[in-house]
């Protein structure tokens, strides 16, 4: 068929596993091929709109293309795209995010948040001498396996064991441990057992959509430090978007390392890492080749397009009354699905906080990984299945709906109208 006739989605079919680029699973040959965006809107090759609930995963926090991010960037681009080496907006950039994150000492740029958590957990190895580490059962901290591990089965092993589903490295059993989110009086004993064994604990200060309960991460702030054992704080979702000083400043608890991404480069590829001088300074390559050395570097990370594109949203951020707008619509938002629920008759869960919802089909509160996976889940992604057939762009395969910067109320009725009618035509 002559490539000027078929359809982008056949095209795609052919050429990308399931007509994919990565974890949506939309049926093949459902899959729409995104053609441009403005604000909190994307419209496919075909010609149809959708309101974007995913946005870019939640990269587009400001929107797609916000001006201002753009006519930095394209400004930026004139004077060169990349020359893998420290720029002038590279600096800027990391003295802004210096200034603004309570942990950070000392910065290195990636070009994206999966570089980054890895990169805090090869630094914590290298820093403390040890090779374990330990993770949040249900945590995605990026696509290396110990960011995948415990992600994906269905049939969990008993904790503190890790299931190596879907990671492609069956060596995650030994250098991963597992522990239950929110669960401190559990994840204290796997501690005080492993302790001379864990380099490092990673968390997701909000664990999916899963907010933290009180006193869970300052206590896990408490067993890390007496353990000696790196706390990394994985805000590739939450910086930037809970508050300007992300999940430290929200939750009011510090880590020792943190890793950035998403939101930070206002659309643009970017990833970072940054914390204490002390285990900073085992990337420095003037260590080369050891003892405690880490390799760490980025062929494009900091580029100064990106690095520019990054500032431009840091200023976005820092504009009055962004922060509460986000918060009031996140509200809303999770509000209005709640609402919806009630007025159906379907009992499910709304979780979420700051510009970010889920609903999880269960009927009791949703406090850890394997809460969400007794939930109902056919039933969510039907639902979610259902929103995409009628123009609603998210992840069908039940994770977070996205609020940007460009949502407003209209926005949030028009999801709950559609969410409404989904509900009713996927009704068992």
């Amino acid at each position: 068929m002559n490539k000027l006739r078929e359809s982008f989605s056949n095209r795609a079919l052919r050429l990308f596993p399931g007509g994919s680029n990565g974890e949506y699973g939309i049926p093949e040959g459902d899959a729409p091929v995104m053609d441009h965006g403005t604000g909190c809107r994307v419209w496919d090759t075909a010609g149809r709109e959708y309101l974007d609930m995913t946005m870019a995963w939640g990269s587009a926090l400001v929107g797609h293309a916000h001006p201002k991010v753009l006519e930095a960037a394209n400004s930026a681009s004139a004077r060169g795209v990349n020359f893998a080496a420290v720029t002038r907006p590279m600096v800027e950039l990391a003295e802004r995010i210096v200034d603004l994150s309570p942990c950070v000492d000392q910065i290195r740029f990636v070009a994206s948040g999966t570089e980054a958590t890895m990169l805090c957990l090869r630094a914590a190895r290298a820093a403390t001498g040890r090779s374990k580490i330990l993770k949040f059962e249900g945590a995605y901290h990026g696509q290396h396996p110990e960011g995948i591990a415990s992600l994906v089965g269905n049939e969990p092993p008993d904790m503190p064991n890790s299931d190596p589903s879907g990671t492609g490295a069956p060596w995650v059993q030994r250098d991963v441990l597992v522990a239950p989110y929110n669960d401190l009086t559990a994840t204290e004993r796997i501690l005080n057992q492993h302790g001379g064994e864990l380099a490092a604990v990673i968390v997701e200060p909000l664990h999916r959509c899963i907010p933290p309960v009180d006193g869970f991460l300052q206590g896990l702030r408490e067993a890390t430090s007496r353990h000696g054992i790196v706390l990394v704080f994985d805000e590739v979702v939450t910086g930037f978007r809970l508050a300007f000083g992300g999940a430290q400043e929200y939750y009011g608890v510090s880590p020792d390392l943190v890793a950035y991404g998403k939101g930070l480069g206002g659309g643009f590829p970017i990833g970072a890492y940054g914390g204490q001088v002390d285990i900073m300074e085992t990337v420095n390559e003037q260590r080369y080749p050891g003892p405690n050395y880490a390799w760490s570097a980025s062929t494009t990370g900091g580029n100064p397009v990106s690095s520019a594109a990054a500032l431009a949203a840091l200023e976005i951020f820092r504009e009055p009354g962004f922060y509460e707008r986000l918060h009031s619509l996140g509200k809303q938002l999770r509000n209005a699905l709640g609402q919806v629920l009630d007025r159906v008759d379907v009992t499910a869960q709304v979780l979420g906080d700051g510009p970010l919802a889920q609903a999880v089909f269960l009927d009791r509160p949703v406090l850890s990984h394997r809460d969400w996976l007794s939930a109902d889940r056919q039933r969510g992604r039907a639902v979610m299945l259902e929103l995409l057939r009628l123009g609603v762009f998210l992840n069908p395969m039940g994770t977070k709906l996205y609020l940007s910067l460009a949502h407003g109320e209209n926005e949030i009725d028009e999801l709950a109208t559609h969410f409404a009618t989904s509900l009713q035509s996927t009704r068992p």
